[in-house]
């Protein structure tokens, strides 16, 4: 996104109004992303979560800087992953695919609840997003909050280690191939930041995003379709 600024593909509000909003999804997203993680990872089992410090939406306790300005500057970032002890678990791979999978559903809900707020304005005070004032920017904001959330939902249910899609999909592979992933990590998530520099992922992961983004869209006009 700052490339972007630089190149002159934004002007400096526009630019300064995203830079807004990913500090929002940094400090209040990407925690109660990773709170999702503890909280389901507690709740089926797993009583070394308490202890981790990570039962909490204080940003402290799960910012990762280096994740931060990767958000800031390719769109897609994270945060500390909650370290998770399946032992802990009486079926350790549905139980992690289930964990995994509530850090995406934790994007889409902030999604949401933006979303809803947007589709709020628009119905009862249209007039507030017209114009070049503030209200425009309320509109950026919230429009590149919801855009955001909903790329980094997409983004981690890749099924590509370390990312939580590749949990979701363990819980269908047979142990071999589960053990290989894990082998093979480092060298995959290097190959996985490969293709987010090139932009070779760019394309599928706007296509992927739009599906996501229509359902949000739907499901938080239907609310407003009754006035």
């Amino acid at each position: 996104m700052l490339f972007n600024l630089i190149s002159g593909n934004l002007n400096f509000a526009t630019a300064l109004t995203q830079i807004l909003a990913i500090l929002v999804i940094v400090f209040l997203v990407l925690p109660f992303h990773e709170w999702a993680h503890a909280f389901t990872a507690s709740k089926l089992g797993d009583t070394s979560i308490k202890y981790r410090g990570r039962l909490t939406l204080n940003p402290l306790a799960h910012v990762d800087p280096i994740g931060a300005l990767a958000l800031l500057l390719f769109g897609f970032g994270w945060a500390k992953p909650v370290p998770v002890d399946t032992r802990n678990f009486k079926r350790p791979k549905l139980y992690m695919g289930i964990v995994a999978l509530m850090g995406p559903v934790a994007n889409i809900v902030a999604a949401i609840a933006g979303g809803l707020i947007f589709q709020a304005i628009a119905k009862f005070a249209p007039a507030f997003f017209t114009g070049e004032g503030f209200g425009s920017y309320v509109y950026l904001f919230l429009s590149f909050y919801v855009q955001i959330n909903v790329s980094l939902a997409v983004f981690n249910l890749l099924p590509i280690p370390p990312l939580d899609g590749s949990k979701i999909l363990f819980v269908f592979l047979p142990d071999k191939a589960v053990a290989w992933f894990y082998r093979y990590q480092q060298i995959i998530s290097i190959i996985l930041l490969a293709l987010l520099w090139v932009g070779v992922l760019r394309i599928p992961l706007s296509f992927l995003s739009g599906y996501v983004m229509k359902f949000v869209n739907w499901i938080t006009a239907l609310p407003f379709s009754f006035f």
